[in-house]
């Protein structure tokens, strides 16, 4: 019983590492964070503020902020997107069912 438990935190553990979500945002849209966003569970998040880092901008092709990238081994799965008030418009429960979706893929 207790290897069939370590089996499944082992693969839990590679599942989690492989799906990593980012949030894009400016400094001038603060007012915009996504205030949920630490709480996505099963998953790396990383913040990343596009005023001063433009070139991760470019490299995502964020082209409004804020953005939300779910990536799964650094390929893009999933992307959401601010409405033109540069709010987010997809709740907690749409990216973390997306995620979720994507961990039960892998299996």
């Amino acid at each position: 019983m207790k290897k069939l438990l370590y089996l499944l935190l082992l693969v839990s553990g590679v599942a989690f590492s492989q799906i990593k979500v980012i949030h894009f945002n400016a400094s001038w849209n603060a007012a915009n964070n996504v205030p949920w966003f630490e709480e996505l569970t099963d998953c790396n998040t990383k913040f990343i503020d596009i005023a001063a880092d433009a070139k991760a901008g470019a490299e995502y092709k964020i082209s409004v902020v804020p953005t939300i990238l779910i990536l799964v081994d650094g390929e893009e799965e999933e992307r959401y997107q601010a409405d033109i008030s540069f709010s987010m418009q997809a709740t907690k429960e749409e990216v973390q069912e997306a995620i979720d979706e994507i961990l039960m893929d892998q299996f």
